[in-house]
């Protein structure tokens, strides 16, 4: 018996596997599912999320969100820390990835008609998280610190300050003041690590949730 074999009898005999497994495993997919790959456009999304995650916790380790500090942390990452070019490289291609296959996947839904009963509340859960995923783009863009990302986030925060009635308040809890500063990077960066992954975590959850217990879309 191999060291895997033991590990899962080891769990299997405490967390019963072999039941719970099957019936979620051996779940019948649709023929047009397996041969087209526009079905796997919301797979490549959540891989790169997961990428996402595991190469932000990396980051985190070494970024300072301070104005004083963070261009500075980015450059050590990019310049000293070992393999530190390549995991900024792969998060930040991972992250545009991330957000093409989403706004494909979503397309993809919207053109086929899989919007329709009874999936219409995973299709708003879907559009939540395609309005997450793209936040978490532009919230990430600040963190370098540099010039493009100071004078793309004035045009983004005053965008969203344009907005009728609720821009004000939106503008304000973005930037945390009247112009973008330390208390704006330090609002991005816990919006980035912390606010955004536990709201995608739980949608993920119920998109998941729902599309195994409603199937994916398409003739078996």
């Amino acid at each position: 018996m191999t060291l895997n074999d033991k590990i899962y009898k080891w769990l299997d005999d405490r967390f019963k596997l072999s039941e719970l497994l099957p019936p979620i495993v051996k779940h019948p997919a649709p023929l047009n599912v397996v041969s087209n790959p526009l079905y796997c456009l919301g797979g490549t999304a959540f891989l790169c999320f997961l990428i996402l995650v595991i190469t932000g916790i990396f980051l985190a380790m070494y970024y300072k969100p301070t104005p004083a500090e963070a261009y500075k942390s980015v450059e050590h990452i990019m310049t000293a820390v070992p393999m530190g070019s390549l995991i900024r490289s792969v998060h930040h291609w991972a992250a545009n990835t991330m957000i093409a296959a989403v706004m494909l996947h979503m397309m993809r839904i919207y053109f086929m008609g899989a919007y329709k009963k009874p999936r219409e509340l995973n299709w708003v859960v879907g559009i939540s998280l395609l309005l997450i995923t793209t936040t978490f783009g532009f919230s990430g863009y600040l963190l370098p610190w540099d010039q493009l990302a100071f004078w793309a986030t004035k045009i983004g925060t005053g965008i969203a300050g344009s907005i009728p009635v609720i821009g004000g308040y939106i503008s304000l809890i973005l930037v945390g003041g009247n112009d973008i500063g330390a208390e704006t990077l330090t609002r991005f960066f816990a919006i980035h690590v912390m606010i955004l992954p536990i709201a995608i975590a739980t949608l993920l959850g119920l998109h998941f949730m729902m599309v195994r217990i409603q199937g994916i879309s398409g003739r078996l």
